[in-house]
């Protein structure tokens, strides 16, 4: 059994916002908050990256239209004691979807932490 770092990404509507930045705001806001009340506050939460098209840079990925965002939100969770890299996606979906219903999720990488000697606030 090992340790895994699993990444994801959710869709996030935010309704009555104007601009880029509170959009992402409240998002991040109300992922925290749901993630705390299910007493997941290990979940990392930030906002995603998307790629510019012409050059390549990432930008926030956020999207204002009709005065509601689509708000891309990276989430990150460690996964202890897992069979593989596909046991342990499926885990943290399970986990992170039960505290995030109606969000749609999608696992981006899954990748192996190392033996279990590990500081977890690293």
């Amino acid at each position: 059994m090992s340790n895994y770092l699993v990444a994801m990404e959710a869709a996030w509507l935010v309704r009555d916002v104007e601009a880029i930045d509170d959009a992402i705001g409240v998002a991040v806001s109300e992922a925290g908050k749901r993630l705390n009340q299910a007493d997941m506050d290990y979940v990392e939460v930030e906002v995603g990256s998307t790629p510019c098209p012409a050059c390549g840079e990432p930008f926030d990925s956020a999207f204002i239209a009709a005065d509601t965002a689509l708000v891309g939100l990276g989430l990150e969770m460690k996964v202890f004691n897992a069979d593989s890299e596909q046991h342990a996606s499926r885990i943290a979906k399970s986990e992170i979807g039960g505290a995030l219903r109606d969000i749609p999720l999608k696992v981006i990488q899954t990748f192996e932490t190392g033996d279990g000697d590990e500081d977890v606030d690293a």
